[in-house]
């Protein structure tokens, strides 16, 4: 869903401390949309808790990692409040999103 998609992408946006104005603008520039549409997204990204679900359905996935690697993650997730699937399925993603930026 394009909605979750561009709430989640306001949400990080307002998590990593960035202002109004340059979220917006950089809304505008990754999703196509207007102005009034990007702060409408910013605002709304401003009153969730955590990231909306995502739409797509799960798949299973088993690898092993080091033991430290997952004690970490678990911690992480006790403080963040977010499951571990959502904390690998968000480093992936992010790695992936920077690996078609640099080629």
């Amino acid at each position: 869903m394009q909605k979750n998609e561009r709430l989640n992408a306001a949400h990080r946006l307002i998590a990593q401390g960035i202002g109004m104005a340059e979220a917006a603008m950089m809304l505008v520039r990754d999703y196509g949309l207007s102005r009034r549409q990007a702060y409408r997204y910013l605002e709304e990204a401003q009153t969730m808790a955590r990231p909306a679900p995502s739409v797509e359905p799960p798949v299973a996935v088993t690898f092993k990692l080091p033991i430290g690697v997952i004690r970490d993650l678990r911690a992480y997730a006790v403080t963040s409040e977010l499951t571990l699937g959502e904390i690998v399925s968000r480093a992936v993603s992010r790695f992936l999103s920077s690996e078609r930026e640099h080629g």
